[in-house]
């Protein structure tokens, strides 16, 4: 009998030890994501749900970082902060590899899990990343100018809303590759009113461009709105990248010809159930996660419509 309290003494013990670690266990992971996504931009409105509804359904702290501007230098200043606050895992998107490649291999050497997503996945693993999650653009340029030509276009051009973002410029490389060098680029501010005014002067110069490629909803929504005010949509072949609802809409009414969807959704959501499991339990994907291009049509448009409605699209 006298035996009994000890026994029980080592059950409570083994139990507690039990519970300490199944609390260490159960501790939330503290994920910082930092990407280039201004917040006016919808493609990055569902990169940042998907994060989120990840986030709950693991059981992760999220934090989810972005300049109010496309702006490089501040990325530099976030990501830094992001580190110095050693987070569980890192989530970015290398937007300027020059700017940010060293701070993600600082991260990598720290022993951080770094993924990258959206933008930076040829270069991703010479700086360290774990993974790329995101699309192919210089693939996806190519597959658009390709796409045009068998619709009987002869000249492209490209609006690049954001030049020295390595993603769009490797959009509008693809682009012209898929033309065969018979594209051009035009680079424009983010700001719509410029946006529409640069775009007018350039085809009132260049009367032969009949195929137009711009590079997100940032650029396509003014554009799509200036076109139809001259009632132009209709004599270009027309192609987006990235959805929101003014291009769903013109993709129902047939006015423009396809927006190529990288999935955005599902970087944010990969990106962050890939970072907890690597901070969690060792865990990381062999290859990269390609979640593009993939093309939606007037014959889809309806159907996304309606996913749009719940975020994910």
């Amino acid at each position: 009998m006298a035996l009994l309290p000890r026994v029980l003494a080592y059950a409570v013990a083994a139990t507690s030890l039990v519970g300490a670690a199944q609390a260490q266990d159960d501790d939330e992971r503290r994920i910082v994501m930092v990407t280039h996504g201004q917040a006016a931009d919808p493609f990055w409105s569902v990169v940042k749900k998907g994060a989120e509804d990840a986030a709950d359904e693991v059981g992760a702290d999220l934090e989810y970082r972005a300049p109010t501007n496309f702006d490089v230098a501040r990325m530099q200043q976030l990501v830094e902060a992001a580190i110095a606050s050693e987070p569980d895992a890192l989530i970015l998107s290398l937007v300027d590899p020059d700017a940010l490649g060293d701070l993600a291999q600082e991260a990598a050497d720290s022993g951080l899990p770094v993924i990258v997503i959206n933008t930076g996945g040829h270069v991703a693993d010479e700086y360290g990343a774990d993974i790329f999650i995101g699309s192919d653009p210089k693939l996806a340029g190519k597959r658009a100018a390709e796409r045009m030509i068998e619709d009987g276009a002869e000249k492209g051009l490209c609006i690049n809303q954001e030049q020295g973002n390595v993603a769009l410029d490797l959009r509008c490389e693809g682009f012209e590759e898929g033309f065969d060098g018979n594209a051009e680029q035009l680079a424009t501010g983010s700001d719509p009113t410029e946006i529409r005014n640069s775009l007018v002067a350039y085809l009132n110069q260049n009367s032969d461009v009949d195929a137009l490629l711009s590079l997100g909803p940032l650029a396509t929504d003014p554009i799509i709105d200036e076109m139809r005010e001259q009632g132009a949509l209709e004599q270009f072949h027309f192609g987006t990248f990235d959805l929101s609802p003014t291009i769903l809409e013109a993709l129902v009414a047939e006015e423009i010809d396809f927006a190529i969807d990288q999935q955005p959704y599902l970087q944010g959501y990969q990106g962050v159930v890939t970072a907890n499991q690597s901070a969690k339990h060792l865990l990381m994907p062999a290859t990269d996660l390609l979640t593009g291009p993939a093309f939606v049509t007037p014959e889809t448009a309806e159907e996304v419509q309606e996913l749009t409605e719940k975020g994910v699209r």
